[in-house]
């Protein structure tokens, strides 16, 4: 502990004297926000991993029960293996987030917490609680209980997980769109006058199942790649194709899901947040009317303006009025409404610009992302066939699925960007700045150190996650398939992630 004083002190007594750490630009508020984001976003690798991934193994072994298929079963059990790492690593790194939220952001959560305070104690008394119990059951009574109160167990799992995720989710959407509340006058707070008001928030209800459909693509294209590249090496081929055709049938249904809702979405933005909106789309002047859509752009954030872009017409009406007519407000008007519309409550020098590039390429990064995993899913359904061994043959789309493992991380945290990014300078929209959010009684000594912490924990979380998928691969079925019926399972046992 003293050589943390020692350190910390150090540190104080270089940036108070301007050392190198002021030229680097470091201030509290960047760090705390540097922290948010790396926080939020390695957590947010594991949440839709392991919601999809308990999604799938509900699906392969509810096949088991109404198939009587004894592949579907072991299917269940090899890939709930994966499943359980990254729950084990979601709930970690969960624990260092909300570490985060109080060490950084005390005035936020002085704010929030009546209102924040409310789904997050649900999340963690019932749903929770619920994942907690019967991911238990599952794991363990493999030989105690019949194959279908079995299979429920997986399925209470997986919507403990959703459910998880919405209580979570209604908190953000009150950050995104405040609703059911009022300021105490003498304390300055936010509280809740309508806890139904919350939970029937719009922003809720259009975020909810787009982050559902995005997590059980996730879940379904780690299966697939990982599945296409163990036929790669041509082991097990049959249990690996199970795997493979399963995988791709939720992938698809959930990719249609993901662009459905993704609409709705954006058409609710378009009102609620134009501004996020027209970053999306590097809209600085207004469109106009027909709107054409910006495929790439070359922005100056500086002097907010758009250098040269290539568009397609219309396709901007389309996507946000379906539609072939309609003016969308660029940001510069938008930044005129918005100082016209807070310049009372807070300073007229406020910055309502978003980060506007970060927006931009992150959407395109969705989409893309979109068009890709349905085209794999589709082209891989057809090579995958039973009639046909065309999936073997054609080892460059195994190695194209197996790269589409890591995809889904990527498009998960650009929507994540759009989502957080697109509410600046708002940590609570119209409510609370982000600058007004911070903890006053951090330094900048105690936040660089802590980053270099949570990244090294962070790192080796990482590493350890996938050395263990890794080994769990390689080492790939062969225990369970050689298993009698009636043998105890054990899925940490020996040789489950063994390296040899």
């Amino acid at each position: 502990m003293n050589y943390w004083w020692r350190l910390r002190g150090s540190l104080n007594s270089l940036i108070k004297k301007g050392g190198p750490f002021m030229n680097l630009g470091l201030s509290i508020l960047s760090l705390a926000r540097f922290q948010f984001a790396m926080t939020t976003v390695f957590h947010f690798f594991f949440v839709p991993l392991s919601i999809g991934l308990a999604f799938v193994v509900a699906i392969m072994e509810t096949n088991y029960v109404i198939k009587k298929d004894v592949m579907y079963k072991h299917m269940a059990q090899f890939w709930g293996r994966i499943f359980l790492l990254s729950f084990a690593v979601g709930v970690v790194t969960g624990i260092i987030q909300e570490f985060q939220f109080g060490m950084n952001w005390s005035d936020y959560s002085r704010f929030m917490g009546d209102i924040f305070g409310a789904p997050l104690a649900i999340e963690a008394l019932v749903a929770f609680f619920m994942e907690s119990t019967f991911i238990g059951l599952w794991m363990f009574g493999w030989d105690r209980f019949n194959a279908g109160i079995h299979c429920a167990f997986i399925w209470l799992t997986s919507i403990g997980t959703m459910i998880s995720a919405m209580w979570i989710l209604a908190a953000n959407s009150f950050m995104q769109n405040p609703v059911g509340f009022m300021i105490n006058a003498k304390t300055g707070r936010a509280q809740m006058t309508s806890f139904s008001a919350v939970i029937k928030n719009p922003q809720l209800w259009y975020e909810l199942p787009h982050v559902l459909f995005g997590a059980f693509v996730t879940g379904s294209f780690v299966v697939a790649g990982m599945a296409a590249f163990a036929l790669l090496k041509k082991r097990n081929v049959q249990f690996f194709r199970k795997s493979l055709k399963v995988s791709l049938i939720v992938g698809l249904l959930a990719t249609i899901g993901v662009v459905g809702m993704g609409d709705l979405q954006t058409r609710y933005i378009i009102k609620e947040q134009p501004m996020k909106f027209a970053a999306t789309e590097g809209l600085y002047k207004d469109s106009g009317s027909p709107a054409a859509w910006s495929v790439i752009e070359s922005m100056d954030t500086k002097n907010h303006k758009s250098n040269w872009s290539i568009d397609v017409p219309y396709v901007l009406d389309i996507l946000s009025y379906h539609k072939l007519s309609g003016n969308v407000k660029g940001q510069n008007t938008l930044n005129k409404e918005l100082h016209a519309k807070y310049d009372k409550k807070f300073c007229k020098d406020m910055n309502y610009y978003v980060p506007a590039k970060t927006l931009f390429w992150s959407f395109r990064v969705m989409a893309i992302s979109g068009g890709l995993f349905a085209l794999i899913a589709i082209v891989g359904l057809i090579f995958n066939r039973a009639s046909s061994d065309l999936i073997i043959r054609q080892r460059w789309f195994l190695w194209v699925l197996g790269i589409c493992t890591f995809l889904p991380f990527a498009a998960n945290t650009a929507g994540w960007f759009i989502t957080e990014l697109g509410r600046y300078p708002w940590v609570v929209y119209g409510l609370l700045t982000i600058a007004d959010a911070v903890s006053p009684n951090v330094s900048v000594a105690s936040l660089l150190i802590s980053n270099i912490v949570y990244f090294c924990l962070f790192s080796g979380l990482g590493v350890v996650m996938i050395v263990l998928s890794r080994r769990a691969l390689h080492h790939g079925p062969d225990d369970l398939l050689q298993a009698t019926d009636d043998a105890p399972y054990d899925p940490y046992g020996k040789g489950a992630f063994s390296h040899e």
